[in-house]
């Protein structure tokens, strides 16, 4: 929980202390309350009751809010920031942005990769935000050469997760090409790359290395139409039962134009019209939507949740995730 004071019960050293907060007022699921008793057990919040005034407790002055969840974030762009804030020289747009982005990943260690998510998840916690959805690209080494243990960059981000106390919802992104139609990869998303087969090993040893966070939610991340093809995209969409799939699907007019020009749909309407798109879905940035696209997004009973155009530092939104 946040309050409008950082309250001593949050600090690192008291993380696995059992601890009875009181708070003023609080927001529970029936609206504000008062006297609000928090019981909080192991860094987890175990009991809450509203009206009570005088049961005990270490009193917070303020009000208490739920924790923030994080739906969507590459934790390793916030080791760039300060890199592509400034426009460049001529013809600059997202898609110069990438190469930025590209080269800047290229450079990143194991190490480096935990560090980054470690300071980026602290500084989420300190904000209010008590668990995030990592969108997992970064699987292989600098050459594109897999680890010798397929989820060795998804223990990292385990690691860093367990090291904050942030919970963690771990989607494995999928990308096996460089643009619709199977086009080929560029040499800066080398990183990125599987085929179903090892992508699908790859999510098996990720969730190995996170039964040591028990509380991890595993998903996939199909990354994007234009990094997969219809076959491959089913085949693990198919591999998967369970666990939440986040997809990006339309964040760029020239995602859209592209889409438009391989299949001759628009990206939310073919994946609409060709997947099973349901609870377990979530559709980042279906920022380029026609109101069609939009009215078949709310009759699919919640199935799809839509994250806007996300450029922020250290990807945060203030929205529920599945």
């Amino acid at each position: 929980m946040t309050r409008s004071q950082t309250p001593a019960a949050a600090s690192a050293k008291d993380f696995g202390a059992a601890r009875t907060l009181v708070f003023d007022h609080a927001f529970l699921p029936c609206g504000w309350a008062r006297d609000v008793r928090v019981t909080v057990q192991d860094g987890v919040i175990s009991d809450v009751a509203p009206d009570a005034a005088g049961t005990g407790g270490e009193r917070v002055k303020g009000i208490a809010i739920p924790g923030l969840p994080n739906l969507h974030c590459h934790t390793f762009q916030r080791g760039m920031a300060g890199l592509a804030e400034r426009r460049g020289p001529s013809d600059d747009s997202f898609w110069t942005w990438r190469d930025v982005m590209y080269r800047f990943l290229g450079r990143l260690t194991p190490d480096d990769v935990e560090a980054i998510a470690a300071y980026a998840y602290a500084e989420m916690l300190e904000r209010g935000f008590t668990s995030v959805g990592e969108f997992h690209y970064i699987h292989h080494g600098a050459d594109g050469t897999p680890y010798a243990d397929l989820a060795e960059m998804a223990s990292r981000i385990v690691a860093a997760a367990s090291g904050t106390g942030i919970g963690l919802t771990l989607l494995p992104a999928f990308y096996a090409y460089g643009g619709f139609g199977a086009a080929p990869a560029v040499p800066g998303q080398r990183r990125f790359l599987n085929d179903p087969d090892r992508f699908l090993k790859l999510v098996e040893a990720t969730r190995a290395a996170a039964a040591r966070l028990p509380s991890t939610v595993i998903g996939i991340a199909p990354h994007s139409l234009r990094a997969v093809t219809p076959e491959t995209l089913a085949e693990v969409v198919k591999a998967t039962p369970r666990g939440p799939i986040h997809i990006h699907i339309a964040e760029q007019v020239k995602e859209v134009e592209d889409c438009l020009a391989w299949s001759g749909a628009r990206p939310v309407a073919w994946l609409y019209d060709h997947m099973p798109v349901d609870a377990r879905w979530c559709l980042i940035h279906a920022t380029h939507m026609t109101g069609d696209e939009t009215r078949r997004m709310a009759a699919s009973g919640g199935g799809g949740r839509a994250v806007p155009d996300h450029r922020g530092v250290a990807r945060r939104r203030h929205l529920q995730r599945p």
